[in-house]
């Protein structure tokens, strides 16, 4: 990553049909397996899509890096629920993988109420000489049996099954925002707008709630949880952040219902900075425990900022996202774009930050050496193993050649969601309804 931070070599571009593109086809999640193995991707139709790297091959080593769709399948239905009148939208809202355990893979898909395990397996036998059953799966009429086979398993065609092992569902009044899957791998949480609760991957019809903030009286509502993860290696701990900019490490060793933290993490605000914005863009939109587990990144609509678990009262780090921004607040309220929620990732060694911006940039931010760098993913300049050029944003005055004005930036494009491979420099990259992935320039 060091020096070619700004030379990322584009290894493929995924794209549903892009001149037939629908709101279905916008994704909503993206994340890579434990091994980076696999990628998925959820969307706004309820599909989940799951990409396989391509095995090395000696005539072409440079395919090494190519991911081919592996399997596809519908992960969620629009409901609609008729007590309370309310359509439930079939959008996929996170994907979470399990780690491998056998040949099979296992992934936690959500939409806003209901959470699904799914275990995708491949099948390249098919059972043949059934003595009930005929070749085309009749039952056959007892009396005409007069011999007894043993029935043997013919080589088929690879066939990659997705199948719902588990339905946890009616548990939540308000939408869901986040799943995470605890470091026992027993448990997972799953998190609304106003409580978290915690399941057994093998229990369906029974969760725990360890977070409540709902107040007796609606009308007191002064914040919603708006994102939750587990420490990564204490299966204790998990943090979650809210609305109004704060983040809470709770310990479940403490109590059952955790509605008492144990640490609260929150940056004073500067008064001369006080604006009519000031609460909307501190809102945190994501929160991520480091690998090590020793910092947490949240992201809120300007920043990100890196905080040590072991210091409560300032960041560790702060980084602008796209403080150019700053001037232009009025009219994104007026066209809801500041409420836009953009997703952050750690890099497998937790040195560098990647999070998305507007016009289809995202940003990264090197913390050993404080470099940052902006890349844009487009289809003009996203030719297969093209190097990707860095961008700059001008704020006014004299605009270079290579420049783009703050005035010119495509709100309708934005990069909300990102994921980082977990061992190489391989990035996943969701442009509305397209999928890039990047790596390292290679030699």
């Amino acid at each position: 990553m060091d020096e070619e931070i700004d030379t990322r070599k584009i290894n493929n571009s995924f794209l549903r049909d892009h001149n037939y593109a629908t709101e279905a086809d916008i994704i909503s999640t993206v994340e890579f397996n434990s091994t980076g193995e696999l990628l998925a991707t959820g969307d706004k139709g309820g599909r989940v899509v799951v990409f396989q790297r391509e095995q090395e091959s000696k005539n072409q080593p440079h395919r090494r890096g190519e991911y081919n769709v592996y399997s596809t399948f519908q992960s969620h239905e629009p409901e609609f629920d008729y007590l309370k009148s309310l359509e439930i939208e079939e959008k996929i809202n996170k994907i979470r993988w399990l780690p491998q355990q056998n040949a099979a893979y296992f992934l936690l898909s959500t939409n806003d109420k209901t959470v699904k395990l799914w275990k995708i397996s491949e099948r390249d036998k098919r059972p043949e000489g059934y003595n009930l059953k005929d070749e085309e799966g009749r039952i056959r009429d007892p009396t005409t049996i007069t011999s007894l086979r043993v029935p043997v398993l013919r080589p088929m065609d690879l066939m990659v099954e997705a199948t719902p092992r588990r339905i946890f569902s009616n548990a939540h009044t308000y939408h869901i925002n986040s799943i995470s899957v605890n470091s026992d791998y027993e448990t997972y949480m799953s998190t609304d707008d106003l409580r978290i609760n915690l399941w057994n991957l093998e229990i369906t019809n029974r969760s725990f709630n360890i977070v409540d903030i709902k107040p007796a009286n609606m009308e007191e509502l002064t914040e919603v949880i708006t994102a939750a993860e587990f420490h990564p290696n204490q299966c204790n701990t998990f943090v979650y952040s809210s609305s109004k900019g704060s983040i809470r490490l709770c310990d479940m060793r403490t109590s059952a219902l955790c509605d008492n933290h144990s640490k609260l993490f929150e940056e004073p605000e500067d008064p001369s900075n006080r604006s009519f914005f000031s609460e909307i863009i501190s809102s945190i939109s994501d929160v991520k425990f480091s690998h090590s587990g020793r910092y947490l990144m949240t992201r809120d609509y300007l920043t990100v900022k890196v905080w040590d678990i072991n210091m409560e009262s300032r960041p560790l780090e702060t980084y602008q996202v796209h403080d150019y921004l700053r001037s232009k607040l009025c009219s994104l309220y007026e066209n809801d774009f500041i409420f836009d929620k953009f997703e952050c990732v750690w890099n497998g060694t937790d040195s560098v930050l990647m999070t998305g911006s507007y016009n289809n940039f995202f940003r990264m931010f090197d913390r050993n050496t404080k470099r940052d760098v902006t890349l844009e993913a487009s289809r003009e300049n996203s030719k297969p193993r093209a190097i990707l050029k860095p961008r700059k944003v001008c704020v006014g005055g004299k605009r270079r050649k290579d420049e783009i004005s703050v005035d010119s930036l495509d709100f309708s494009k934005k990069i909300l969601h990102t994921a980082w491979h977990p061992n190489e420099n391989i990035i996943a990259v969701a442009a509305t309804n397209n999928l890039y992935i990047f790596q390292d320039k290679v030699n």
